[in-house]
Protein backbone atom coordinates (compact mmCIF):
# COMPACT_ATOMS: atom_id res chain seq x y z
CA UNK A 1 0.00 0.00 0.00
CA UNK A 2 1.49 3.34 -1.09
CA UNK A 3 1.25 6.33 0.76
CA UNK A 4 0.32 9.36 -1.29
CA UNK A 5 1.80 12.69 -0.32
CA UNK A 6 -0.22 15.97 -1.72
CA UNK A 7 1.67 19.20 -2.60
CA UNK A 8 0.68 22.10 -1.31
CA UNK A 9 -1.84 24.44 -3.32
CA UNK A 10 -0.93 27.64 -4.36
CA UNK A 11 -2.64 29.33 -1.89
CA UNK A 12 -1.29 27.36 0.93
CA UNK A 13 2.45 27.97 -0.40
CA UNK A 14 1.26 31.36 -0.06
CA UNK A 15 0.45 31.41 3.47
CA UNK A 16 3.21 29.53 4.26
CA UNK A 17 5.35 32.26 2.82
CA UNK A 18 3.51 34.37 5.02
CA UNK A 19 3.86 32.40 8.16
CA UNK A 20 7.72 32.31 7.41
CA UNK A 21 8.66 35.83 7.01
CA UNK A 22 6.82 36.44 10.11
CA UNK A 23 4.05 38.99 8.14
CA UNK A 24 2.52 39.79 11.42
CA UNK A 25 5.82 41.00 12.69
CA UNK A 26 4.93 44.35 10.55
CA UNK A 27 3.98 45.97 13.60
CA UNK A 28 7.47 46.10 14.70
CA UNK A 29 7.60 49.03 11.85
CA UNK A 30 4.17 50.20 11.64
CA UNK A 31 3.42 52.13 14.43
CA UNK A 32 6.30 54.41 13.32
CA UNK A 33 5.51 55.08 10.01
CA UNK A 34 1.50 55.63 11.59
CA UNK A 35 2.89 58.46 13.99
CA UNK A 36 5.73 59.74 11.40
CA UNK A 37 2.76 60.31 9.18
CA UNK A 38 0.69 62.25 12.24
CA UNK A 39 3.84 64.06 13.27
CA UNK A 40 4.66 65.33 9.50
CA UNK A 41 1.08 66.51 8.76
CA UNK A 42 0.68 68.13 12.67
CA UNK A 43 -2.64 66.00 13.15
CA UNK A 44 -4.72 64.19 10.92
CA UNK A 45 -3.24 62.99 7.58
CA UNK A 46 -3.95 63.43 4.43
CA UNK A 47 -6.02 59.79 4.28
CA UNK A 48 -5.55 58.83 0.37
CA UNK A 49 -1.17 59.30 1.11
CA UNK A 50 -1.72 58.39 4.94
CA UNK A 51 -3.22 54.77 2.84
CA UNK A 52 -0.47 54.46 0.14
CA UNK A 53 2.23 54.97 2.86
CA UNK A 54 0.89 51.96 4.92
CA UNK A 55 0.87 49.66 1.71
CA UNK A 56 4.38 50.65 1.16
CA UNK A 57 5.22 50.18 4.24
CA UNK A 58 3.52 46.51 4.41
CA UNK A 59 5.05 45.55 0.67
CA UNK A 60 8.59 46.82 1.26
CA UNK A 61 8.96 44.92 4.84
CA UNK A 62 7.17 41.56 2.80
CA UNK A 63 9.73 42.33 -0.68
CA UNK A 64 12.71 42.44 2.40
CA UNK A 65 11.78 39.35 4.50
CA UNK A 66 11.67 37.36 0.99
CA UNK A 67 14.75 38.59 -0.07
CA UNK A 68 16.00 37.71 3.09
CA UNK A 69 14.71 34.13 3.09
CA UNK A 70 15.93 33.87 -0.36
CA UNK A 71 19.51 34.61 0.05
CA UNK A 72 19.78 32.70 3.55
CA UNK A 73 17.94 29.28 2.17
CA UNK A 74 20.91 27.47 2.41
CA UNK A 75 22.28 29.19 5.64
CA UNK A 76 18.93 28.53 7.04
CA UNK A 77 19.26 25.09 6.37
CA UNK A 78 22.29 24.43 7.65
CA UNK A 79 20.63 25.91 11.24
CA UNK A 80 18.74 23.27 13.46
CA UNK A 81 16.54 26.45 14.53
CA UNK A 82 15.51 27.64 11.30
CA UNK A 83 15.99 24.22 9.09
CA UNK A 84 11.94 23.83 9.27
CA UNK A 85 11.09 26.86 7.42
CA UNK A 86 9.49 26.32 4.12
CA UNK A 87 11.79 28.56 2.51
CA UNK A 88 14.28 26.47 3.44
CA UNK A 89 12.94 22.76 3.07
CA UNK A 90 12.30 23.92 -0.40
CA UNK A 91 8.19 23.46 0.29
CA UNK A 92 8.34 27.15 -0.85
CA UNK A 93 10.66 27.33 -3.86
CA UNK A 94 13.14 30.05 -5.07
CA UNK A 95 10.84 30.57 -7.87
CA UNK A 96 7.98 30.91 -5.98
CA UNK A 97 10.10 33.12 -3.40
CA UNK A 98 10.99 35.07 -6.27
CA UNK A 99 7.78 35.39 -7.62
CA UNK A 100 6.57 36.74 -4.30
CA UNK A 101 9.66 39.59 -4.43
CA UNK A 102 8.71 40.93 -7.62
CA UNK A 103 5.02 41.17 -6.53
CA UNK A 104 5.79 43.02 -3.57
CA UNK A 105 8.55 45.33 -5.02
CA UNK A 106 6.08 45.93 -7.37
CA UNK A 107 3.41 47.21 -5.45
CA UNK A 108 6.27 49.01 -3.43
CA UNK A 109 6.79 51.14 -6.11
CA UNK A 110 3.52 51.97 -6.86
CA UNK A 111 2.60 52.64 -3.82
CA UNK A 112 5.19 55.04 -4.16
CA UNK A 113 4.44 56.66 -7.33
CA UNK A 114 1.15 57.75 -5.17
CA UNK A 115 2.69 59.75 -2.84
CA UNK A 116 4.84 62.79 -2.88
CA UNK A 117 6.99 63.28 -6.12
CA UNK A 118 10.08 63.53 -4.13
CA UNK A 119 9.72 59.97 -3.04
CA UNK A 120 9.80 58.51 -6.54
CA UNK A 121 13.59 58.92 -7.40
CA UNK A 122 14.12 57.36 -3.91
CA UNK A 123 12.08 54.18 -4.00
CA UNK A 124 15.17 51.74 -5.01
CA UNK A 125 16.88 52.92 -1.67
CA UNK A 126 14.82 50.98 0.71
CA UNK A 127 14.70 48.17 -1.27
CA UNK A 128 18.78 48.35 -2.38
CA UNK A 129 19.16 48.03 1.47
CA UNK A 130 16.23 45.23 1.86
CA UNK A 131 18.47 42.95 -0.40
CA UNK A 132 21.62 44.29 1.15
CA UNK A 133 21.55 43.64 4.60
CA UNK A 134 21.24 39.93 4.65
CA UNK A 135 24.42 39.78 3.03
CA UNK A 136 25.98 41.91 5.69
CA UNK A 137 26.65 38.54 8.07
CA UNK A 138 28.67 36.90 5.71
CA UNK A 139 31.57 39.65 5.75
CA UNK A 140 31.48 41.76 9.67
CA UNK A 141 30.05 41.87 13.08
CA UNK A 142 28.41 45.15 12.23
CA UNK A 143 25.68 43.44 10.60
CA UNK A 144 22.88 44.12 13.55
CA UNK A 145 23.05 47.92 12.33
CA UNK A 146 22.40 46.41 8.39
CA UNK A 147 19.30 45.41 9.88
CA UNK A 148 18.46 48.59 11.82
CA UNK A 149 18.82 50.61 8.72
CA UNK A 150 16.14 49.37 7.10
CA UNK A 151 14.11 51.19 10.02
CA UNK A 152 16.18 54.21 10.32
CA UNK A 153 15.04 55.04 6.72
CA UNK A 154 11.06 54.49 7.87
CA UNK A 155 10.20 58.77 9.43
CA UNK A 156 12.19 60.21 6.72
CA UNK A 157 10.64 58.28 3.98
CA UNK A 158 7.01 58.60 5.44
CA UNK A 159 8.16 62.43 6.23
CA UNK A 160 9.25 63.00 2.25
CA UNK A 161 6.02 60.61 1.00
CA UNK A 162 3.65 62.66 3.37
CA UNK A 163 5.24 66.39 2.50
CA UNK A 164 7.98 65.95 0.37
CA UNK A 165 9.90 67.74 3.47
CA UNK A 166 12.90 66.03 5.71
CA UNK A 167 12.30 67.93 9.09
CA UNK A 168 15.48 66.98 11.47
CA UNK A 169 13.12 65.15 13.76
CA UNK A 170 12.37 62.32 11.32
CA UNK A 171 16.07 61.81 11.00
CA UNK A 172 16.50 61.89 15.11
CA UNK A 173 13.22 59.18 15.41
CA UNK A 174 14.86 57.22 12.59
CA UNK A 175 18.18 56.84 14.25
CA UNK A 176 16.05 55.61 17.57
CA UNK A 177 14.48 53.27 15.51
CA UNK A 178 17.79 51.68 13.97
CA UNK A 179 18.91 51.53 17.70
CA UNK A 180 16.21 49.70 19.09
CA UNK A 181 15.54 47.29 16.33
CA UNK A 182 19.74 46.41 16.04
CA UNK A 183 19.68 46.32 19.37
CA UNK A 184 16.62 43.50 19.84
CA UNK A 185 18.61 41.75 16.17
CA UNK A 186 21.72 41.44 18.36
CA UNK A 187 20.01 40.02 21.36
CA UNK A 188 18.06 37.51 18.85
CA UNK A 189 21.78 36.54 17.49
CA UNK A 190 22.54 35.05 21.19
CA UNK A 191 20.70 32.32 20.22
CA UNK A 192 22.22 31.36 16.88
CA UNK A 193 26.21 32.16 18.00
CA UNK A 194 27.17 28.76 18.05
CA UNK A 195 26.18 28.06 14.58
CA UNK A 196 27.38 31.50 13.63
CA UNK A 197 30.78 30.23 14.35
CA UNK A 198 30.47 26.99 12.88
CA UNK A 199 29.31 28.16 9.69
CA UNK A 200 31.77 31.51 9.66
CA UNK A 201 29.10 34.23 9.80
CA UNK A 202 29.55 36.62 11.57
CA UNK A 203 27.60 38.42 14.25
CA UNK A 204 28.59 40.23 17.82
CA UNK A 205 27.73 37.25 20.19
CA UNK A 206 29.94 35.41 17.46
CA UNK A 207 32.84 37.99 17.72
CA UNK A 208 32.60 39.23 21.43
CA UNK A 209 30.20 36.51 23.17
CA UNK A 210 27.04 36.53 24.70
CA UNK A 211 27.74 38.91 27.36
CA UNK A 212 28.84 41.72 25.48
CA UNK A 213 26.23 41.05 22.96
CA UNK A 214 23.70 41.93 25.94
CA UNK A 215 25.26 44.92 27.14
CA UNK A 216 25.73 46.31 23.72
CA UNK A 217 21.79 45.81 23.29
CA UNK A 218 21.18 47.57 26.91
CA UNK A 219 23.42 50.58 24.90
CA UNK A 220 21.75 50.54 21.99
CA UNK A 221 18.05 50.38 23.81
CA UNK A 222 19.19 53.30 26.12
CA UNK A 223 20.36 55.25 23.13
CA UNK A 224 17.20 54.50 21.16
CA UNK A 225 15.26 55.56 24.28
CA UNK A 226 16.87 58.88 24.40
CA UNK A 227 16.80 59.38 20.56
CA UNK A 228 12.96 59.06 20.70
CA UNK A 229 12.76 62.00 23.44
CA UNK A 230 15.00 64.11 21.58
CA UNK A 231 12.96 63.80 18.72
CA UNK A 232 10.13 65.10 20.67
CA UNK A 233 11.85 68.05 21.72
CA UNK A 234 13.04 69.11 18.29
CA UNK A 235 9.95 68.60 16.86
CA UNK A 236 7.95 70.60 19.69
CA UNK A 237 5.61 67.77 20.99
CA UNK A 238 2.79 67.35 23.60
CA UNK A 239 3.34 65.66 26.96
CA UNK A 240 1.38 62.64 25.62
CA UNK A 241 4.46 61.95 23.36
CA UNK A 242 6.76 62.31 26.47
CA UNK A 243 4.46 59.75 27.76
CA UNK A 244 4.80 57.19 24.93
CA UNK A 245 8.35 57.43 24.79
CA UNK A 246 9.04 57.11 28.55
CA UNK A 247 6.42 53.98 28.46
CA UNK A 248 8.81 52.73 25.82
CA UNK A 249 11.67 53.46 27.57
CA UNK A 250 10.22 51.31 30.71
CA UNK A 251 9.38 48.69 28.31
CA UNK A 252 12.80 48.29 26.92
CA UNK A 253 14.22 48.69 30.34
CA UNK A 254 11.57 45.44 31.56
CA UNK A 255 12.68 43.51 27.82
CA UNK A 256 16.35 43.78 28.83
CA UNK A 257 15.81 42.48 32.12
CA UNK A 258 14.01 38.98 30.66
CA UNK A 259 17.29 37.80 29.49
CA UNK A 260 20.92 37.48 30.83
CA UNK A 261 24.12 35.84 29.91
CA UNK A 262 22.80 32.46 31.72
CA UNK A 263 19.72 32.76 31.34
CA UNK A 264 17.99 32.81 27.46
CA UNK A 265 15.22 30.67 27.97
CA UNK A 266 12.77 34.23 27.75
CA UNK A 267 14.15 35.48 24.71
CA UNK A 268 11.23 34.41 22.85
CA UNK A 269 8.81 36.65 24.78
CA UNK A 270 11.32 39.42 24.83
CA UNK A 271 11.83 39.71 21.12
CA UNK A 272 8.41 38.94 19.89
CA UNK A 273 6.25 40.05 22.56
CA UNK A 274 8.19 42.69 23.70
CA UNK A 275 8.90 44.63 20.88
CA UNK A 276 5.42 43.93 19.75
CA UNK A 277 4.05 46.04 22.49
CA UNK A 278 6.72 49.10 22.82
CA UNK A 279 6.05 50.28 19.07
CA UNK A 280 2.22 49.59 19.58
CA UNK A 281 2.63 52.04 22.93
CA UNK A 282 4.74 54.39 21.54
CA UNK A 283 2.98 54.73 18.24
CA UNK A 284 -0.44 54.80 19.84
CA UNK A 285 0.92 57.89 22.41
CA UNK A 286 2.54 59.51 19.39
CA UNK A 287 -0.54 59.66 17.35
CA UNK A 288 -2.70 60.72 20.30
CA UNK A 289 -0.33 63.62 20.68
CA UNK A 290 -1.17 64.98 17.56
CA UNK A 291 -4.96 64.71 17.56
CA UNK A 292 -5.61 65.50 20.95
CA UNK A 293 -3.53 68.21 22.08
Amino acid sequence: MTTQTTSPTPWRRFLLFLETIKFEHSVFALPFAVSSAFLVSGGWPDWVRFVWVIVAMISMRTFGMAANRQIDAQIDARNPRTASRPTATGIVSKFQLSAYMMAFGAIFVIATFQLDRMAWPLAPIPLAVMIGYPYLKRFTWLAHLGMGAVYLIVPPAVAIAMTGTLPAWSIIMGLAGMLWVAGFDVLYATADRDVDIAQGLHSIPQRFGIPFAINTTRTFHLAAAILLITAGIVYGTGFLYYIGAAAAAVLLAYENSLVSANDLSKLNMAFFTMNGVIAVVFGTFAVLDTVVL
